[in-house]
């Protein structure tokens, strides 16, 4: 007996989609981290997800002596980002003449595992490059590109304007070094609180190998586990990320970044439907969310190395 689609809308995503949306995590490195971290950050709704900010000290305090005068002035230290909701959708689609094809119950739900599979992979690419978009696609989610800057407009402040919103790039360093990497490292760097991942692509990940001594190339375990490359650098795993630049290497702090979701859009599959202009029934996956950080200055960039 051949399974209805109500049937086979139940078995999908109650078995299939679970699996997808761990797939789509693991796809890459950054994001594997951001899931089992605290960056991947659910809310309730809202126009726009606002993240406080502190960004000024009280100067009403200090030392003083006996029965001085004390300062009550109140003075700004508390500003907001704003950043805009992103949605993303997968189509699951199956043409009549392929149901047809694959008839019958186990036939039928291979067939569709199948087609969730191409969703898959097609989620974890946009998903990725999402994560490095330099704000060329304005209806993906703000990426790397845009975040770790100096002059570009992040959660509705301009970076340009505002000094302590800007990241420690460096645009002019054109060759990988472990001194220019240093460099950057201490520029994110306050104190104890210093970048947790470094990522860039394979070119320089191999750049970065190769400045190393062979006793100096220590594996990061977590990284290594995941099925990625990487290699450390103060401490820090430095990861090979298919996703990023070719030219870029990101100094990241995470306790400052946050992958928000909705949570009642986070990967909600919708069951299968038949369009009434089309011999095809067609199931949809649909996440909405946001990417920002809550403190820019904690984020650099190497931006323009070619060798």
């Amino acid at each position: 007996m051949a399974l209805t689609y109500n049937q086979i809308s139940a078995i999908t995503e109650k078995k299939f989609i679970p699996k997808m949306v761990d797939n789509i995590f693991d796809s890459n490195p950054l994001l594997q981290r951001f899931k089992k971290g605290d960056v991947y950050t659910s809310v309730d709704g809202g126009t726009e997800i606002i993240q406080p900010l502190n960004y000024a000290q009280n100067s009403s305090g200090g030392w003083y002596s006996g029965a001085e005068t004390l300062s009550t002035q109140d003075n700004e230290v508390l500003t907001a980002a704003s950043y805009s909701w992103k949605q993303h959708y997968d189509n699951i689609s199956i043409l009549r003449s392929d149901e047809l094809k694959n008839s019958g119950g186990p036939a039928i739900l291979k067939f569709v595992q199948q087609k969730i599979k191409i969703a898959e992979m097609s989620g974890q690419d946009r998903m990725g490059t999402g994560l490095y978009n330099a704000g060329s696609d304005s209806k993906a989610i703000a990426g790397l590109r845009s975040i770790v800057s100096t002059s570009n407009t992040v959660g509705g402040i301009a970076q340009g304007t505002y000094s302590w919103w800007q990241a420690q790039v460096d645009s002019t360093t054109t060759t990988l070094s472990i001194a220019a990497m240093n460099s950057r490292f201490s520029a994110c760097r306050i104190g104890a609180d210093k970048p947790t991942v470094i990522t860039c692509g394979s070119t320089l990940w191999d750049l970065y190998y190769n400045l190393l001594q062979p006793q100096q190339r220590f594996q990061d375990a977590e990284t290594a586990k995941g099925g990625f490359s990487g290699l450390m650098f103060n401490g820090c795993p430095v990861i090979d990320d298919s996703h990023a630049p070719a030219s870029h290497m990101f100094f990241l702090n995470e306790k400052y970044l946050h992958l928000y979701y909705h949570k009642d859009e986070n990967f909600r599959f919708e069951p299968f439907q038949k369009p009434v202009n089309q011999n095809a029934k067609i199931a949809k996956i649909y996440w909405m969310g946001a990417f920002g950080t809550s403190n820019a200055r904690m984020q650099g960039a190497l931006t323009a190395i070619t060798a």
